[in-house]
C-alpha cells in the first residue's frame, strides 16, 4: 500500500514538472491581444506587401476581434527564410501608443519579434487585409 502511494506521488509530480515545463517552452500558446477591444484602437493602417499598398482600416472591432484570436508560441526568428505576403498592421492606440503587427503565416511579428503563431488566425488577418484590397478598388 505505501508503495502504490509513493508511485501515485511520483506520477503527480511528475505530470505538474511536465505541465510547467510546457506553459515555460510556451507549447500552449500565449494569446497577447486577448483584452483588445476596437474602442481601444484610435487609428489603425494595413500594409500587404506584395502588392505594396496601404490602407486605412475603418472597422477597429473586427480587427480587434481578429487580433484577439491571435495565438502565439515561443519566439522564433526562422520567418526570415519564408516567402510570400506578408500583412503589416500599424495600429495608434487610444493610450498614444503604436504597435505594429505583421501577419506572415505561420508567425506573427508583433514590434519586430518573430513568434511562431497558430496557422488559423494568421490566414484570417491575411483574408481580412485582402478583402480590404478588394474593397478600395487598388
Amino acid at each position: 500500500m505505501r508503495r502504490k502511494i509513493l508511485w501515485a506521488v511520483a506520477g503527480g509530480c511528475l505530470v505538474v514538472a511536465i505541465v510547467i515545463v510546457c506553459l515555460y517552452a510556451g507549447v500552449f500558446g500565449k494569446r497577447p491581444f486577448k483584452d483588445l477591444t476596437g474602442a481601444d484602437i484610435d487609428f489603425a493602417v494595413v500594409e500587404l506587401m506584395p502588392p505594396d499598398v496601404s490602407l486605412d482600416i475603418p472597422d477597429t472591432e473586427k480587427l480587434a476581434e481578429l487580433l484577439r484570436s491571435v495565438v502565439i508560441y515561443g519566439e522564433d526568428d526562422s520567418f526570415k527564410d519564408y516567402a510570400g505576403q506578408a500583412a503589416v498592421f500599424t495600429l495608434s492606440m487610444r493610450d498614444g501608443t503604436v504597435v505594429e503587427i505583421t501577419e506572415y503565416a505561420p508567425f506573427v511579428i508583433i514590434d519586430g519579434v518573430g513568434y511562431k503563431a497558430k496557422y488559423e488566425p494568421c490566414q484570417a488577418l491575411n483574408s481580412y487585409a485582402n478583402a480590404l484590397l478588394s474593397q478600395s478598388g487598388k
